[in-house]
């Protein structure tokens, strides 16, 4: 092998690792497992004992018995209850997310959209207005002109 190839490579990683994408990716995946605290943290103090208060915190031990007999690990049993325990986990932490995260964002997203547009729309008005004046006083202008010409 030649040496030429080596600092390609290095040039080549080099400029992945620059990217904007990458940086990006690596705050997001940091940002994201901070926030999986705080959305852990919510569910199981908050959301899991108002479902708790409901029903029961843990469904894992619930089970049923599909083949034989069920005692002491024989048979075969269809362990439901941590299906249905996990499924509950993501859609619970689902809600949390879009409704302390998402939607209050996508609220700010469309105020600040709509405070952009009222800004262009009063500059919009602002330059059909300047522009309306001067059209009036070139008519104006005309006008006078006219009157003036047909006094002489």
């Amino acid at each position: 092998m030649s040496n030429n190839h080596q600092p390609g490579v290095w040039e080549g990683f080099k400029a992945f690792i620059m990217r904007g994408n990458v940086i990006d990716l690596a705050v997001a995946v940091v940002i994201g497992a901070a926030f999986t605290n705080i959305v852990n943290s919510v569910v199981k103090g908050i959301i899991n004992p108002l479902v708790g208060a409901v029903g029961t915190k843990n469904l894992d031990s619930y089970s049923s018995c599909l083949e034989g007999p069920c005692e002491n690990a024989k048979g075969i049993h269809l362990m439901w209850g941590s299906v249905l325990g996990a499924s509950l986990q993501f859609l619970i932490t689902a809600a949390v997310v879009y409704f302390l995260m998402v939607l209050p964002m996508a609220k700010f997203l469309a105020r600040q959209a709509d405070r952009q547009k009222a800004k262009e729309g009063t500059k919009e008005v602002l330059e059909v207005t300047e522009l309306e004046v001067l059209k009036e006083i070139r008519n104006e202008l005309i006008a006078q002109r006219g009157q003036g010409h047909r006094q002489y």
